[in-house]
């Protein structure tokens, strides 16, 4: 739009405006000549203005000469836009004292400013605030001395969404947690999205971490319900970190970080969970952090290997399937059992590909014991990770098929605590590996709160009785007892038993008796590399098992 021009005496009457102006202004010439300037000035700035002319037609020097300066204009109906005014002052050769001005519309400029202000202060795809502007907000409200509690949120399984339905779902479903958030948080002073799915919001007036962490559950507990879009059902569950101000941090740097490491302890316990800093998870979380950068570049250096511990038919003592464990081939530390490095991985996102990983070669120690035939079984266990995938049984297919395996030489353990996280989409995975052909084992029975009802509902092939009621089944009644009823239900079922842990032969014969149909354990073998695996199953084959010694690591 072209500059407006206006010009006025020394009594503020208007005596002439350019077209410009009367378009920018929405009047015609002949509504506006005549008219006081005050016409186009807002109420709350028309004193000021009466007063710098006057002063200015009684000689003063004008205050806005030869500098151009934003203020607010008045259109015809008396909408406020910004304008960029620029006033010079004369006296005619009559000594007549005149005022005239330029003046630009900048509303477009001002919009783009707020634009820029926004992009500056706020996260583009939730709306909420970005990481400086809330950093910059919690500085703010540390100042105050105010007590509170910074709550720092992960989702749990995001990773798979984006990986199964893309970053557009995935971007989706981070608009919705901010609509959530919103929702359930109000008019917190500050929430915002830090990056990635890491969320934060101040619990402003929270006195103490019994308040803060119910407030915190409120949140997770909200997380539980499913998100709908574009006709998927997606969960997505929410880890949360508190940090209470003051004590654990009087700057906003220092409270993040007690907010991260408890949140990096609610992820390393199972997710789905809020809980309050403490220093002791300062030094479990960066002992944890070291130990995943090692096994990262564990996996990518080939130092995780498998190793295969027999499962024997109790009848016949022949071997019919291994069960697969990792190991760690450590560069410096030797071989490491599962105990060293697995409480650090399970929780990770390092676990679901590991976890990849480790069915593959599963399928690979399948392909190569059973041959052109299919009797001898591969069981393997399933990270928590894994099994909240929605791809899982995409990747077991894919695994089955690049090594030409059938399903039925492939079985997968999950334990209780895995399904009990969400009973329904433990259905639908549990039915979406059996619909494959695969084998599904319920591992360590009794040891977690399932009910009984779980192994009626679940679609298993599988129980196996935990090492804890085997060692002393013999002498304590109630292990036999136990064991007599799960190995009894279960063939009513239809459900093979394995009981682990078996060391002697009197065990053995005693779980014969009661007719539990296989069993593993040091009698049988100590968890073994591949090549001797293989060479068991074909000493298995002829019947020299017992002979056999394999009790290596």
């Amino acid at each position: 739009m072209n500059l407006a021009l206006i010009v006025a005496d020394a009594a503020g009457f208007i005596r002439f405006v350019n077209p410009a102006f009367c378009e920018m202004f929405c009047y015609s010439q002949a509504d506006i000549l005549g008219k006081p300037v005050t016409l186009i000035v807002p109420e709350r700035l028309r004193g000021a203005h009466i007063a710098g002319m006057a002063n200015v037609s009684a000689g003063a020097k004008p205050g806005l000469s030869g500098r151009a300066v934003e203020v607010s204009a008045l259109r015809a109906g008396g909408a406020e836009f910004p304008i960029e005014i620029a006033v010079s002052t004369w006296k005619d050769e009559g000594g007549n004292f005149w005022a005239g001005a330029t003046i630009r519309d900048i509303s477009e400029r001002r919009e783009r400013d707020a634009r820029l202000m926004r992009l500056a202060s706020q996260d583009t795809l939730t709306g909420l605030q970005n990481r400086h502007e809330f950093v910059s907000r919690l500085e703010d409200w540390l100042q105050t001395g105010q007590r509170g509690a910074l709550a720092l949120m992960d989702l749990d399984g995001f990773k798979e969404i984006n990986d199964i339905h893309g970053h557009l779902i995935g971007d989706s479903v981070l608009q919705a947690v901010g609509v959530r958030l919103s929702y359930l948080l109000g008019d917190s002073l500050a929430i915002g999205r830090l990056g990635g799915d890491e969320f934060t919001c101040l619990l402003k007036d929270t006195k103490d971490a019994r308040e803060a962490q119910a407030r915190a559950n409120s949140i997770v507990a909200a997380f539980r319900k499913p998100f709908s879009l574009g006709g998927l059902e997606l969960n997505v569950g929410a880890s949360i970190g508190i940090a209470l101000a003051p004590e654990h941090g009087t700057d906003a740097e220092m409270l993040i970080a007690s907010a991260d490491f408890a949140l990096s302890r609610a992820k390393a316990v199972g997710g789905r969970r809020a809980l309050v800093f403490h220093e002791a998870m300062r030094h479990e979380t960066q002992a944890r952090r070291d130990m995943l950068d090692e096994l990262r570049l564990a996996l990518r250096n080939g130092e995780l290997e498998l190793y295969f511990q027999p499962q024997v038919d109790l009848v016949h003592q022949s071997v019919v399937g291994f069960e697969a464990l990792i190991r760690w081939n450590h560069p410096s530390k030797g071989l490491l059992l599962p105990g060293h490095f697995l409480p650090a991985l399970e929780q990770s996102s390092l676990a679901t590909e590991i976890g990849w990983w480790t069915i593959d070669q599963a399928c690979r120690m399948a392909a190569k014991v059973n041959g052109e035939g299919a009797r001898y079984r591969i069981a393997v266990n399933l990270f928590t990770q894994q099994f909240r995938a929605s791809n899982l049984s995409d990747r077991v297919k894919a695994a089955l098929n690049a090594h030409h395996l059938r399903p039925d030489c492939l079985e997968l353990e999950v334990t209780e605590q895995v399904t009990l996280n969400d009973d329904e989409a433990s259905m639908q995975t549990l039915m979406a590996i059996r619909d494959i052909g695969v084998g599904v084992a319920f591992d360590d029975f009794g040891t977690g709160y399932a009910s009984l009802s779980s192994l009626q509902r679940f679609p298993l092939t599988t129980l196996k009785i935990d090492r804890g009621f085997i060692r002393d089944i013999q002498t304590r009644k109630s292990d036999t007892a136990i064991t007599r009823a799960l190995v009894t239900m279960s063939r009513e079922m239809g459900l093979r038993t394995v009981a682990e842990g078996i060391e002697t032969e009197s065990q053995a014969a005693f779980l014969r008796s009661l007719g539990c149909e296989e069993g593993q354990g040091y009698l049988y073998g100590r968890p073994m590399p591949m090549n001797d695996a293989i060479a068991c199953a074909q000493q298995s084959e002829t019947r020299q098992l017992r002979s056999a010694s394999f009790k290596t690591q």
